[in-house]
């Protein structure tokens, strides 16, 4: 059986401190130095977590109070050919072998998966991922069977990875598509006091982009999914106003960059991912000392 965090939900229990932690690819560097300042202070203190796409994984080694891992798998995937190298454009596993992240959690930067489930067993979690049946947002509740998969699966970007990741035999892409911001759907969760870790500037807008348009052409036929590709910048700007003018039972606060990253989804060098996470690690602290 599926393990749907919408599932376990159903007394829309109330949380008193939610995480959201949006994806962005090699962005996600800059997330990496957000969550070490709340490492360093102790600033864990929440009772609902959501990852979405590299955010997932920025998650879990921050569940795991693993101080700079998440940082040095960054490090490593920027300069691992392994992992990213434009001579597999056209294979099955794309230019960014996400399936690689199995091997990073597993042996060269450990993922200390115990000590995630240990810290979260009393508390909610939520990895962001699109159904590739319906182009809905699914938000999967991992456990230690299935935590790297579900990790993998909300990462599987289209075009540029393998596409498709399955999971309980459904197939899965990247919940950025579906749900970018889960930030609204946190809300109706029960979540009343959410912090939200981004990685884009805050007031930022955006246009269909190239990937969407590219993807609206791809599943014209499927028409689900068609609908993930033309809507996702709608259902972005739709969360960043939701954001910005939140119900008035609630308290929304962000974590975000002032200007764009140095890193891109999939552009990165280690100079670049070392700035943003340094950039992440300032913004964190200055959002602790204010009082947060």
């Amino acid at each position: 059986m599926l393990s749907s965090i919408s599932n376990s939900m159903e007394d829309k229990k109330t949380h008193k401190r939610t995480l959201v932690v949006q994806g962005g690819g090699f962005r996600t560097s800059f997330t990496a130095g957000v969550l070490d300042a709340f490492i360093m202070s102790d600033y864990r203190e929440f009772d609902f977590f959501i990852g979405n796409s590299g955010g997932a994984i920025a998650l879990s080694y921050f569940l795991s109070n693993q101080y700079k891992k998440y940082y040095e798998a960054m490090c490593l995937l920027a300069s691992d050919a392994e992992f990213f190298s434009y001579n597999r454009i056209m294979s099955p596993e794309g230019m960014m072998n996400v399936d690689y992240f199995r091997e990073v959690a597993n042996r060269y930067i450990p993922f200390e998966m115990d000590e995630a489930i240990k810290f979260i067993e009393n508390k909610e979690l939520a990895f962001v991922m699109t159904d590739l049946t319906t182009g809905k947002p699914h938000y999967y509740r991992p456990n230690k069977k299935t935590w790297i998969d579900a990790v993998i699966a909300s990462c599987t970007l289209p075009f540029v990875t393998k596409g498709k990741h399955q999971l309980h035999n459904r197939d899965y892409m990247d919940g950025g598509w579906s749900d970018p911001l889960p930030v609204e759907w946190a809300y109706n969760q029960g979540a009343r006091d959410i912090v939200v870790i981004r990685t884009l500037p805050p007031d930022l807008k955006l246009k269909q982009s190239w990937s969407d348009y590219f993807g609206s052409m791809v599943y014209n036929s499927d028409d689900p999914v068609k609908q993930c590709f033309e809507k996702n910048h709608e259902i972005y700007n739709r969360s960043v106003d939701f954001i910005n003018n939140p119900p008035k039972d609630s308290i929304i606060k962000f974590i975000a960059p002032n200007q764009p990253l140095k890193t891109g989804t999939y552009s990165n060098s280690i100079n670049d991912v070392t700035a943003d996470y340094r950039n992440g690690l300032d913004k964190g602290i200055e959002f602790i000392r204010n009082g947060n």
